[in-house]
C-alpha cells in the first residue's frame, strides 16, 4: 500500500465564505451545518450565509436561519 491508496482521515475545513464562492483557510473535506450539525462534504456545500460565515446543509436549514435572525431584529 502507498501513501495514494491510504485512506483519507475525515477533518473540518475551516471556511472564508464570499459571495457566490468560499475559500478553504484550514484544508479538510467537511464543515458542519450551523442549524442541524449534520456533516457537508465541501463537494456538495451549496449554502451559506457570508455575513454570518456559517454553512447550511440544505435550503430549509438556510431558511430557518434566515427567519431566526429576522425575528431578533
Amino acid at each position: 500500500m502507498n501513501r495514494f491508496e491510504q485512506p483519507r482521515i475525515p477533518t473540518e475545513a475551516r471556511i472564508r465564505y464570499m459571495d457566490g464562492d468560499y475559500q478553504v483557510k484550514a484544508p479538510g473535506n467537511f464543515v458542519k451545518c450551523a442549524i442541524t450539525g449534520k456533516t457537508i462534504m465541501l463537494e456538495e456545500l451549496k449554502y451559506w450565509s457570508v455575513s454570518r460565515q456559517e454553512a447550511y446543509v440544505d435550503a430549509d436549514a438556510a431558511l430557518q436561519a434566515y427567519e431566526s435572525n429576522d425575528l431578533k431584529a
